[in-house]
């Protein structure tokens, strides 16, 4: 045990200013992740402005269960979180596979910066571009359908179409960026596989399926569950940006429900039991996955 510490303390000095700089990181998580923890009691609290808290145990949680507002609310969270994780889960992975393809490296690049622009801009900018396009009769996706007869579709205020207007807005804001780790598994790939492969006669087909899918799956694995994580999150930015009453019983999630009951209506205690809610499904998301996922690949997080 004296050899193990006087090896650890050693390793530390060597590396000293690698930690100086690890410092700001553990600091930001500390006082913005960490420290935020302890105010969660108030969700077992009737919280007073003046004098002591009451303690009142599981009594928020039992009103916002019984609430047919907030069933809606779990609901809402659900399918759109469902919806994200099927459809734009595998597009980073897709399009990390055809930037491979590229072998220009001018026109790979060029590809690359194009498809990353949007993960900067913010969700105000994204959804006044996406208003812009979807609206009726007048907007860009309604004047190509009119080109080929079809008759305008309000699809901003279209409880049939939001979730989708979601879901698409999303992919394009994410894609780009979210493909930069998949393409950093690629090409860490030996580039023997393939020379051995190419001898061995396997198309392009054949090497992305034999060769970079499984040498890529561990990474696809560990982002799907820690993905899994933010499962019940849904996109406050999005949602808060680009839902109108036309359509919030279709898109209004736990997010925009405690900042709508918590922060504007001053209900703190009940805003603080659901974002807790929240946050203890999303933990177990990340462990039932971890062990589902060594069940069957033998790979995982931890």
């Amino acid at each position: 045990m004296g050899l193990r510490r006087q090896n650890l303390k050693r390793r530390i000095y060597r590396d000293r200013h690698l930690y100086l700089m690890l410092i700001p990181v553990l600091l930001y998580f500390v006082v913005w992740h960490y420290l935020p923890m302890w105010g969660t009691r108030i969700a077992f609290q009737n919280v007073r402005f003046i004098g002591k808290n009451e303690w009142v145990g599981l009594k928020h949680f039992r009103v916002l269960f019984s609430s047919p507002i907030f069933l809606k609310v779990f609901f809402n969270t659900v399918a759109i979180s469902t919806m994200k994780i099927v459809f734009i889960f595998p597009l980073p992975i897709l399009l990390a596979f055809l930037l491979n393809e590229i072998r220009n490296p001018h026109v790979r690049q060029g590809v690359q910066s194009v498809v990353y622009i949007p993960h900067f801009l913010s969700w105000v900018v994204i959804a006044g571009v996406f208003i812009s396009l979807l609206e009726a009769p007048d907007g860009a996706m309604n004047k190509v359908l009119g080109v080929f007869g079809f008759d305008p579709v309000s699809f901003m205020t279209s409880s049939r179409h939001i979730r989708w207007v979601f879901v698409f807005s999303e992919a394009w804001r994410s894609m780009g960026w979210d493909s930069i780790l998949y393409i950093a598994a690629i090409n860490s790939i030996a580039p023997e596989l393939y020379d051995a492969a190419t001898v061995d006669g396997a198309s392009r087909f054949q090497q992305a399926r034999k060769i970079t899918l499984p040498c890529i799956a561990p990474t696809i694995i560990t982002v799907f569950i820690l993905n899994m994580g933010f499962f019940m999150n849904a996109g406050f930015d999005q949602v808060f940006n680009m839902m109108n009453d036309a359509v919030i019983s279709q898109v209004d999630i736990i997010d925009t429900y405690v900042y709508r009951v918590g922060l504007r209506k001053g209900n703190f205690s009940l805003g603080t039991a659901a974002g807790l809610f929240k946050g203890i499904i999303g933990i177990g998301l990340i462990f039932t996955t971890d062990r589902l996922s060594r069940k069957l690949t033998g790979e995982g997080v931890w």
